[in-house]
Parts: C-alpha cells; sequence; structure tokens
C-alpha cells in the first residue's frame, strides 16, 4: 500500500540542478542594453578619438597620396603591414567603421527612450510636497499677519515670475501647500546635446557618401573644367557618379604671392599674401564671372568649393631630338621642398628618339646662391635668380607597361644616366633663355621661362550646412547641461499654533536640488523675501528662522 508521503513524492517532477540560462532572447536583451548604456556611449566615443590618432600620425591616401608613395619609398619594409591594418586609410577602414556604427547604435538606443520620458515629466505636475519640509537641505520658516490662502497667491505669483512650473495648491493635514520645479531646461540640453551628436554623426556619413575631395594643379594661364579626368587626386564617396559632376570651369588668370622682405630670423621669406584671379563659368552657355580666390575665401560653383592650397613654380621647358624637331614643350609644375620654394620635378619625353625614352630630374632654385661649400641653394622664394639644375636619362620609362605612375617621380630603374664626354654622371644648369645641348645625339634642352602655378582642392560636402548646424546645438545643449541649475521648491501656509499666534500664518519654504546647487540656499532666502514682499502689512518680528516653530503633532 501506498502512502500518501510516497504518493507526493512521485508526483513531483524530478528537480534539474543545472542553472536556467537566460537564452538567445534574454541575451539579446542583455546585449541591446549594454549597447545602449551611457557608459558605453562615453567608451565608444572615447574609443573613436583614440583610433582617429593614426590619422595624424600615418599620411593618408584621400588627403595626400604623394605623401603616401613617399612613405613607401622611406619605410619599404614597414608600409606595406601598415596598408594591410588600413592605417593609410583610417578613417574609412573597417575597424573604424564599426566603431562609429556601433557609437551611433548606442547614442539612438540610449537618447530615445530618455527623450520619451523626459517628454512625459514635462507633462507631469511637480511633486507632491513633502511631510516635513525641516528635512530638506534649505528651509525657512517665519510667520506672519496674513490669511494662507494670501500667503500662497502671493508664493504662486513669485514663482511664475521666477519661471517656476507650479502645480495646484493642496491641501493636508498640515496645511496648504504650493509646489514648483525647474531646471527642466538642463535635462532638454542634455538629451539636444546627445540628439545633436547624432545628427553630427548621420551628416558626416552623408558627406562620406555623397561628398567628394579632390585636387588639381593649375598653371597660370591654363584652364580647368570640374571632371574626373582633370583632378591630380581624386577621392569620391561611395556613391558619387565621377561621370555627372557639375560642369563648372575657370580659368586662372593671374596668381598675386608676396613674401616678406623686412623682417628678420624665421619671418623672413614668409608668404603674405596669397590670391587667385580666376574667370568662371557655372555651367556650358552661362556668362563667364571674374572672382579672386584667397586663403579660406574659397570659389563657390556647382555645390562645391575650390580653395586655394598652394603655389609653386612651373618652369617651361623644350626638348628637341637631334634632328631638331620638338618633342615636348610645356610647363612643369615643380613641387616645393622648403619654406625658400626649393623644388623638384620630373620631364618624362617617350620615345625621343633611337635611344629609347628621355627623363629629365630637376632641382629649381628661385633665388639661386652657392652655400659656403659652393653648392647651390635657393635663399628666397621669389624669382630674383632662378636657376634650373637638371639630371639626364635614357631607357625606358615604364609608361607603355599600363600601370598608373606618380607624374612628379622618375622611376630609373630600367633607366641609365646620361654621362658626359669625359665618364661623369651629367648635370647642368640653365637660366631662363639658354639651351643646352645634350651628349651623344641625344638632343637639345631649352630653359625657356619661369611660369607659376596653384594647388587647388575642390570639395562637395552636402551635409555640411547640416553639420554646423548640430554642432551649433550641441554647444547649446552642453552649455545649458552644465549651466542650468534644476530646482524643486514648496511653499506651505499653515495656521500658527501658541496662545500668542491667533490669526497668524506659518510660512514655511523648502528646496532641494536635483544636483549640487551652491546657490540653493540663496535662491531659498530670494523666494521667501520676495513672498513676504508681497504681502500686506506684516509685524516687525517676521524674520526668517533656519527651524519652524515648535507645533504640536496633531
Amino acid at each position: 500500500m501506498t502512502t500518501v508521503e510516497e504518493r507526493r513524492t512521485s508526483a513531483e517532477p524530478p528537480s534539474d540542478p543545472r542553472p536556467v540560462g537566460l537564452g538567445l532572447v534574454g541575451w539579446l536583451r542583455w546585449t541591446w542594453r549594454q549597447l545602449t548604456s551611457m557608459r558605453t556611449a562615453l567608451l565608444l566615443l572615447m574609443l573613436l578619438a583614440v583610433l582617429a590618432v593614426p590619422g595624424s600620425l600615418f599620411p593618408q591616401r584621400n588627403i595626400d597620396q604623394v605623401a603616401v608613395a613617399q612613405y613607401y619609398q622611406d619605410h619599404p619594409d614597414l608600409a606595406p603591414w601598415l596598408n594591410r591594418v588600413s592605417l593609410f586609410d583610417v578613417y574609412s577602414s573597417p575597424w573604424f567603421s564599426a566603431v562609429y556604427l556601433l557609437l551611433f547604435i548606442s547614442l539612438v538606443g540610449c537618447v530615445l527612450p530618455r527623450t520619451r520620458v523626459h517628454l512625459a515629466n514635462l507633462r507631469q505636475a511637480p511633486p507632491r510636497t513633502p511631510a516635513r519640509l525641516s528635512r530638506l537641505p534649505e528651509h525657512r520658516a517665519v510667520e506672519v499677519d496674513a490669511a494662507p490662502a494670501d500667503v500662497l497667491r502671493a508664493a504662486q505669483e513669485v514663482l511664475r515670475g521666477r519661471r517656476y512650473r507650479t502645480a495646484d495648491v493642496e491641501d493636508d493635514r498640515r496645511g496648504a501647500s504650493l509646489a514648483g520645479q525647474r531646471g527642466e531646461l538642463r535635462e532638454t540640453g542634455n538629451l539636444l546635446f546627445h540628439l545633436a551628436l547624432v545628427g553630427v554623426l548621420i551628416a558626416i556619413a552623408v558627406g562620406g557618401l555623397w561628398g567628394y575631395r579632390a585636387q588639381v594643379i593649375v598653371e597660370q594661364g591654363d584652364a580647368y573644367a570640374n571632371s574626373q579626368a582633370s583632378y591630380d587626386s581624386w577621392d569620391p564617396g561611395a556613391l558619387v557618379d565621377g561621370a555627372s559632376l557639375p560642369p563648372f570651369a575657370f580659368t586662372l588668370d593671374a596668381l598675386h604671392v608676396a613674401f616678406d622682405r623686412d623682417s628678420t630670423g624665421n619671418q623672413f621669406g614668409a608668404p603674405r599674401s596669397f590670391s587667385a584671379d580666376v574667370t568662371v563659368t557655372d555651367a556650358p552657355g552661362d556668362a563667364p564671372r571674374r572672382q579672386q580666390i584667397r586663403v579660406n575665401e574659397p570659389l563657390r560653383a556647382g555645390g562645391a568649393s575650390v580653395y586655394l592650397a598652394g603655389n609653386g613654380y612651373a618652369p617651361v621647358i623644350t626638348v628637341r631630338d637631334a634632328a631638331g624637331n620638338v618633342v615636348f614643350d610645356q610647363g612643369t609644375p615643380f613641387l616645393v621642398q622648403d619654406a625658400n620654394y626649393t623644388s623638384t620635378g620630373v620631364v618624362k619625353v617617350p620615345a625621343a628618339g633611337s635611344y629609347g625614352d628621355l627623363g629629365l630630374q630637376g632641382l629649381f632654385l628661385p633665388t639661386a646662391s652657392p652655400d659656403s661649400e659652393g653648392v647651390p641653394v635657393s635663399t628666397f622664394p621669389d624669382l630674383e635668380n632662378p636657376e634650373l639644375l637638371l639630371f639626364a636619362y635614357t631607357g625606358d620609362l615604364g609608361i607603355d607597361d599600363g600601370v598608373p605612375q606618380n607624374v612628379y617621380e622618375l622611376d630609373t630603374s630600367r633607366m641609365e644616366r646620361v654621362t658626359s664626354p669625359d665618364g661623369q654622371p651629367l648635370r647642368f644648369a640653365m637660366t631662363p633663355g639658354q639651351t643646352y645641348e645634350l651628349p651623344n645625339g641625344l638632343g637639345s634642352v631649352t630653359f625657356d621661362r619661369v611660369d607659376r602655378y596653384a594647388g587647388f582642392t575642390v570639395r562637395h560636402d552636402p551635409a555640411r550646412a547640416a553639420a554646423l548646424v548640430f554642432s551649433l546645438l550641441a554647444i547649446a545643449g552642453l552649455t545649458a547641461s552644465l549651466f542650468v541649475p534644476r530646482r524643486r521648491l514648496w511653499v506651505r501656509a499653515a495656521p500658527a499654533t501658541g496662545d500668542a499666534a491667533q490669526g497668524r500664518t506659518l510660512l514655511e519654504v523648502g528646496a532641494l536640488a536635483r544636483s549640487e546647487d551652491h546657490g540653493l540656499a540663496a535662491e531659498a532666502d530670494a523666494v521667501l523675501s520676495a513672498v513676504l514682499a508681497r504681502l500686506p502689512a506684516r509685524d516687525t518680528d517676521q524674520t526668517p528662522s533656519d527651524k519652524p516653530p515648535r507645533q504640536e503633532e496633531p
């Protein structure tokens, strides 16, 4: 026969000693809470700032491809490893984009629920009056010769005048009271700051998708058209169609550069003014307009901004073959290397004769002067004594290989240095107007003149105005969240007790701050003084005290 205890034991299901896990949904909720916490958002923001540091330590392809190529030459072993982890493309790298996206999700998931709660709190009345105002951080009490209704009416006028949001008068066993609250702008500013950060992130993303950045060098007197083929470097957004750019164009009419000639020390030779006169055509068929581009005063055309980024010299060189035929005749921009505009450049002449291709490496000195060892150097950036030093190479330039080349560099791996009749490597110096006959029937080189060129940076950022607006909103929100105090204040009016207090009213003021507030005591005193000033005639002993008179508990 089965006992009651045995039946109870057999009816109970066996207990599982293993702990019950969160499950997939539980883990997803936990992950979402961690990701959308303010602590995670701050950590991601700090991590994003740290990950941006390599962008200032290593040259970036979207800013200066020439500098990246130079880094490869200077560090042939290290550069490929840096490229594998995208340190030459930091801001478009997968790891930077991942942190950027997580920060965006974290801010949205953190701010939107807080915004909903804050909007609900704005519609709610201020909190009820505490039972014992004397326990608040700031408490004032005084007896007045006025009815409680008059006291509360005066208190309501004072609180509203001091921008407090008040509730209706409430009655309890301790008397009638009025609640006021102000400083919601502090939380509003905090939320505005974070929402503006989300807006800035969106604006940056829009600029990265639909914006573009390009660089081009234009010689004085030459024209430029806004097309991908015209650029020396081109960094488009992911959704930019390079074949449908706005068709504006301009001609560089004149370039004005002035250098300091009066100062001494490091300021001697420093550029003092830099401007370019251009003739702009906004679209085919439009009337041209003239404009001057200055540093930080760009040309606005076709939704893009054209900035004046640099300047230099373009020696005009003519190369003739052994028969006297012109095989090269144009200005060649030389890249500036120092403050005195010592510049380097190359001339590539493919199939210049039976000897193959001809390459010239050059050093241009605007104001040539020998140093203490007799080596020619430039002592001033302006054209006072221009001199061009050239080295010649023959062989294969590699132009027909189909591999893009840097127009400012000469690949001499498949070329030989031209030598002089005495067998020494050939090096010759020229001034404007001179012609040099190359040895071994290679032709001649003529240094015709020196033109100037200007470097322009073309930027199109469709979200630039939005980024500025969101940045200003973020500053305004941060200012409000730091400097607007959030306070709650209560005023209670009850009949005073005691034999000598008939007809008098006990006025109490209590104040509480939601955060550290050094002005809370002064605020409580100011409110009490303002209420007393609005009451009818009162006794001379109506002086605030830190604690209310002793009252009997009902």
